[in-house]
């Protein structure tokens, strides 16, 4: 009697490390927490057309009123800022930097190569390095507007509290087209054993 072997589609089971499971789980957790406790902060001072100016429904709002806002604002930022801090130290010291990021080789691909998959891989490593100086430009914006007494420096280089808002708040629909962006190039490689193997 033959023993049974694992079948191909067992063997090509894509495994994530926990460590990655962790960050994205903690990164989507932070995010959400922030961009509705966020958009209850603008609720309050619309960046736009000043008080008077379009607010966002209830229903996407977290904290209640201002003050409770920024509680919920300031704490999932710290979260979000160690656990980016964290990864980045993890794949600087595993040396997965190198995998991670646009090389010579990919834009050489995305302009001459023929290989669909490897144009994927060579899209994903621009938007990982594309999203870098965005998320760096959301957390000092953001130290700005949370103590700006300490880091006035930060207001006095975007030249006004008006613009530092505004920068802050442009930042976050970047940071939402790059999820989905994410996404949408993990599901064109591996489907959606890729994306559940991400999470679980």
């Amino acid at each position: 009697m033959k023993a049974s072997t694992p079948s191909k589609k067992a063997r090509s089971q894509p495994n994530q490390a926990l460590l990655a499971k962790i960050f994205h789980w903690v990164n989507i957790i932070s995010l959400l927490l922030m961009i509705t406790s966020g958009l209850q902060i603008y609720n309050a001072n619309p960046v736009f057309g000043g008080r008077g100016g379009w607010q966002f429904p209830s229903l996407f709002l977290l904290g209640g009123w201002l003050g409770g806002g920024r509680h919920w604002h300031f704490a999932a930022m710290w979260l979000f800022a160690l656990n980016l801090l964290w990864y980045g130290l993890y794949i600087l010291i595993e040396k997965r930097w190198k995998r991670r990021f646009v090389s010579v080789s990919d834009l050489k691909a995305l302009q001459e190569g023929k290989n669909p998959k490897r144009k994927i891989y060579a899209w994903h490593r621009v938007a990982y390095t594309v999203i870098v100086p965005i998320l760096l430009l959301a957390i000092i914006s953001g130290l700005g507007m949370y103590k700006p007494a300490q880091f006035h420096w930060i207001v006095d280089l975007l030249g006004s509290w008006q613009a530092l808002r505004v920068v802050h708040f442009a930042t976050i629909p970047i940071v939402v087209v790059f999820v989905i962006v994410h996404f949408l190039l993990g599901l064109k490689v591996g489907g959606y054993r890729l994306i559940n193997s991400i999470f679980w």
